[in-house]
């Protein structure tokens, strides 16, 4: 097993930030999958299910602004590099129990640099996005445990979240 490189890269010389130069690395396919969740009322998620927030379909317009997130993570990280994405895909799984919305963004590229950020992001978008749909109803929501759940390509291989075992 390799041993990973545990040195802050985003410094240069002088102690101050830069983008890490990827002219060397070799261009992989690269996934990523991050997860999260966003709690709340049972009432607010029973709106969501029957489609009857005033705002309009939540997890509809919840996975298009993930997306956008995606697209737009380079704009909003400052040492993220601006990257080609070859694919996005976001899922919600409904947790009535819990009263969650479980989040998935699957995130892909074939390129010199991982795309761990982008599925993050688009993670976080999709939360933030569900929360301000529904916030006149319920300002209490929680969103929760935003994660990197697994990774793969580069020169560091796959990456699986332990979290991700104890499921």
């Amino acid at each position: 097993m390799e041993k990973e490189n545990l040195e802050f890269t985003h410094f240069n010389e002088a102690g101050r930030g830069r983008m890490v130069d990827v002219t060397e690395k070799h261009t992989t396919e690269r996934v990523a999958i991050a997860k999260g969740s966003i709690a709340m009322k049972k009432e607010t998620l029973q709106k969501i299910i029957d489609g009857q927030m005033k705002k309009g379909d939540v997890l509809g317009v919840a996975q298009i602004a993930g997306i956008m997130g995606v697209k737009h993570t380079a704009d909003l990280i400052p040492m993220c590099h601006n990257i080609f994405i070859s694919g996005s895909d976001i899922a919600f799984e409904i947790d009535q129990d819990r009263s969650k919305i479980l989040i998935e963004a699957t995130v892909k590229n074939t390129g010199q640099t991982g795309v761990e950020m982008e599925a993050l992001m688009a993670v976080s978008i999709a939360a933030l996005t569900i929360y301000d749909m529904c916030k006149a109803v319920d300002r209490e929501m929680t969103i929760e445990k935003i994660y990197l759940a697994k990774k793969s390509g580069g020169k560091s291989g796959v990456f699986i979240n332990p979290k991700e075992s104890q499921k």
